[in-house]
This record gives structure tokens, sequence and C-alpha cells, in this order.
């Protein structure tokens, strides 16, 4: 099995930072692609960036120019720099990764516990 733990986030103020951080532990084989994805209560989950293991990048286009996604695939660990942000950032962030465990053939979906982040003045 496979571990997503995540840590950084709290209160801001709007123009505050925040950097997300998540670690993945367990039975890891390998890890292809790992993202943040963000949740209001009584909205759907929503992608906020997404990165692949040679370091290609993808951001939702409200966050673009704002945040930046980075992992250290030695230490199996995903980053989200978060930057200007916005009371619409108000979400609990997730990580997310598709890791093959130690003994399976396959990828699987994993995700972390969440972690909130608010941002209000």
């Amino acid at each position: 099995q496979v571990q997503l733990v995540e840590s950084g986030g709290g209160l801001v103020q709007p123009g505050g930072s925040l950097r997300l951080s998540c670690v993945a532990s367990g039975s890891i084989f390998s890890i292809s692609w790992m993202g943040w994805f963000r949740q209001v209560p009584g909205e759907q989950r929503e992608m906020v960036a997404v990165i692949t293991n040679d370091g290609s990048a993808n951001y939702a286009d409200s966050v673009k120019g704002r945040f930046t996604i980075t992992r250290d695939n030695a230490k199996n660990s995903l980053y989200l720099q978060m930057n200007n942000l916005k009371p619409d950032d108000t979400a609990v962030y997730y990580c997310n990764a598709w890791a093959i465990a130690s003994g399976r053939s396959s990828a699987s979906n994993y995700w972390g516990q969440g972690t909130q982040v608010t941002v209000s003045s």
C-alpha cells in the first residue's frame, strides 16, 4: 500500500503565500504522475496542478502564474508553492498520485487526507 500525507496548510491573508508538501510512503515500486486537487464543501473536487515524473506540469487556469508544482522523486515528495493567494483559493487541498505498490503489476490511484487552506483577512 501507498500512503500520502500532506502538510503546510493554514490561514493566510489575501496576497500571502503558503507551501504545501506531500510525502508518499509505504511499499512503493514507482510513482508516475502526482497532483494537487482541492475541494470546497458542496462542490466537486477540482484539479489544481499535476506533474509527471519527468517534471512536466499542467495547471488550472485559475492558478496559472501564482502556483508552482514541483516534486522530488528521490524523496517521493510533492510540493505546491502558492503565491498571491485569493479568498477563492480557500479549500481543502488533496495530494494525489498514481503509483505501483511493491508486488503489484499495475498502478492504483491514491489520495492523501487533505490539508485546509484558508485565505481571509
